[in-house]
């Protein structure tokens, strides 16, 4: 994605502080932190109830209130096919699935990245992770 025109944002002192101790943490320049914050700041705002959740590497937006990543969420909605049977199922709220879902309208590359990744043959594992030993159960 190209980038637009620099910007100059002068941080409050304690503010600033929070930044710099973000990008030594995670080994990332303060504007590519102030950038991903911003990013997931405005993506909260607009749709309430999402928040944003894992490693730096691997964000993931997650329904508040819930255990489920949004596009757990989604995935069980594309399976079942029924806002109702996803809420009865997976102990959700029709509001909780309408909002991961409005998310996933808006931002469907990020979910079906997860979900495909998630969708992995098991011989595709296998061969990326060769120590791996499968358990039956």
């Amino acid at each position: 994605m190209p980038k637009s025109e620099p910007i100059t944002v002068r941080l409050p002192p304690e503010l600033d502080r929070w930044v710099t101790a973000e990008a030594k943490r995670t080994r990332r320049p303060k504007g590519t932190v102030v950038e991903s914050l911003a990013h997931e700041a405005l993506k909260g705002r607009q749709f309430a109830g999402i928040a944003f959740r894992g490693d730096d590497w691997d964000r993931r937006a997650w329904v508040i209130g819930t255990s489920f990543d949004v596009w757990e969420i989604v995935r069980t909605f594309q399976d079942l096919g029924s806002v109702d049977e996803t809420a009865r199922r997976g102990g959700l709220t029709p509001r909780q699935i309408r909002i991961a879902l409005a998310y996933y309208e808006r931002f469907p590359e990020e979910i079906d990245d997860l979900i495909d990744r998630d969708r992995r043959p098991l011989s595709e594992l296998t061969a990326a992770y060769p120590m791996i030993e499968l358990v039956q159960t």
